[in-house]
Order: C-alpha cells, then sequence, then structure tokens
C-alpha cells in the first residue's frame, strides 16, 4: 500500500441504509475507512482473528527523533464513551491524551480500556496505552467522552479485515500525505474535500485526519518557537461539529511556557460548510 488516496467516493450516512443491509454497509465502510486500514488498528470487538485492541508502532507513527506522536496513539485508543459501533452509531466528543512515554523502541501498542459510565446517550471512558510486550511500561493514558447518534440493528458479525500491506521503513510518507493533507503555510493544512476514505459510518470527517492535521499545525508551531524537532507531551481534542463538505482547514496559535514548554491551539474548519468549526485541539511539546 502506497501512501496515495484512492477513492474519491462520497460518503453516504450509515443510517440511512435499509437495516435488512446495515451490516454489509458497514463492513464496506469499515475495511474502506483509511484511518484503520492503514494505520493498522485490530479491535477485537469488531475484526475477526484479533486477540485484545492493538496497533504496531511504525517510523510514520513518530517524529523525527523517534518519539511517538500523538495522532497514533488516539487512533490505538479512540475513545467513545464505552459506545462501539457493533451496539450503536457512535460519535466522539472528547478525545484527551497524555504522553508518559515517547516509546522509542516501542514496536507495538496494547490498548486496556475502561468505561467509566455509559448512558442513553453519554458515555465516559478511559484506557492505559502500553508496550504490549511489556504490559508495565504505561506509554500514554487516554480518557474521553463520546455520544450515541442512535442504535445500530441487530444482527452484527465481525469483519474480515483486509490485511495490513503497509511495510515499515524510514522511507514511509508522512501521514499527512497519505490522508491527502497539505502545508499551505507556517501553521496552516488543509485537507481536501470528504471522500468516503476519510469518512465515518455516519458520512462525517472521521477522527483519524481530524488527529493528524490537527497535530500536523500544532507541530508545525510548536517547532517553529522552539527552533526543532519537538515532542507532544499533552493532546486534547474537543470534536464540534460533524465536518460534512470540506476542504477542511486547521490554523491555529503558539504560545511559549515555563521549563522549556510550549503550547499550542488549533481550530479545524469546515470551508464548505460556511467555515463552521470541526473540532479544536490544545498540545503541549517540548524540545525533542
Amino acid at each position: 500500500m502506497t501512501g496515495e488516496r484512492t477513492n474519491g467516493t462520497p460518503p453516504s450516512d450509515i443510517r440511512d441504509v435499509d437495516p435488512e443491509r446495515y451490516w454489509e454497509a458497514f463492513a464496506e465502510k469499515w475495511t474502506n475507512l483509511l484511518t484503520y486500514r492503514y494505520l493498522g488498528r485490530r479491535w477485537a470487538s469488531l475484526d475477526n482473528g484479533v486477540e485484545g485492541e492493538v496497533m504496531d508502532l511504525r517510523h510514520d507513527m513518530r517524529n523525527a527523533a523517534g518519539g511517538v506522536m500523538a495522532a497514533p496513539l488516539c487512533v490505538a485508543s479512540p475513545e467513545c464513551g464505552g459506545f462501539n459501533d457493533d451496539v450503536v452509531v457512535p460519535n466522539p466528543l472528547i478525545a484527551s491524551m497524555q504522553v508518559l512515554d515517547p516509546a522509542r523502541d516501542v514496536r507495538r501498542l496494547l490498548v486496556l480500556p475502561d468505561v467509566l459510565h455509559s448512558g442513553r446517550r453519554l458515555g465516559f471512558s478511559r484506557a492505559l496505552v502500553v508496550d504490549a510486550d511489556r504490559p508495565d511500561r504505561v506509554i500514554a493514558i487516554s480518557t474521553g467522552v463520546g455520544l450515541s447518534l442512535g442504535p445500530a440493528p441487530a444482527g452484527h458479525e465481525k469483519v474480515d479485515n483486509p490485511p495490513i500491506e503497509v511495510t515499515d521503513s524510514p522511507d514511509l510518507p508522512r501521514l499527512t500525505e497519505v490522508f491527502g493533507a497539505r502545508r499551505i503555510d507556517l501553521g496552516l493544512w488543509e485537507l481536501p474535500e470528504l471522500t468516503a476514505e476519510l469518512a465515518s459510518p455516519d458520512a462525517a470527517l472521521h477522527i483519524g485526519p481530524q488527529h493528524v492535521i490537527l497535530e500536523a499545525a500544532a507541530t508545525d508551531l510548536a517547532e517553529s518557537l522552539l527552533g526543532g524537532t519537538v515532542q507532544i507531551l499533552d493532546w486534547y481534542v474537543m470534536f464540534v461539529s460533524r465536518g460534512k463538505t470540506g476542504p477542511f482547514r486547521a490554523s491555529g496559535d503558539v504560545h511559549r511556557g515555563a521549563d522549556g514548554r510550549v503550547g499550542a491551539r488549533v481550530n479545524l474548519v469546515d470551508l464548505g460548510d460556511g467555515g463552521r468549526v470541526v473540532s479544536t485541539c490544545a498540545a503541549t511539546f517540548v524540545a525533542a
């Protein structure tokens, strides 16, 4: 698999599908979604032949100093309050990640989820992201809030995902390139119009490309202030509204703090929907 995006099909909302075809449509959407297909996130509750919740770490998931980035961690642990696609149509509201270890020598992540409360509409969850080969080594702490957009019909069966075809290499394209994001200027990045590859089952911009472009813009700003490669420590994202059209543009500001830390804020807006804010992030970095 290369970094080229190959599917320009407009997305459709799975909530509009005939219930008799729901899970067939879900399997098509799930296997087409670039986030999990490319990054290789395996999910025991949804994917056949998988034990636990795991994801390999590759060169394209690290910064120039070899430290792990926030976006892959958030894909490995996509907090949604305990709402899963096999029961409801989930929608994330808040994702928070505290990075305790840059994980330079870690080959595979294991997520240990903990659902705190799942109500009728809102759910609250947390997780430890650990080294799969040494589960006592905590890489990050993840917390989040999710929303149920409505129940899924009965009859769910696990999905046979195509094998991951990405071979780890220092020459892998950056995740921004894979998701079609481009840098316009310092701290100013843009995603193309929404396609099925970038959309969640409910036909909105998926969390994967949102995390990727928000982190790219925030990192850009932090590196400009510190003058070199940075390591992310704290990552907080609020998903404000559904990204329905695109293009999507990320921009923000950066601030110097104490003890060598800098903080960046970035908004992602839907240019095709009147500049509506889709998501916003706050991030803390130090020199790597």
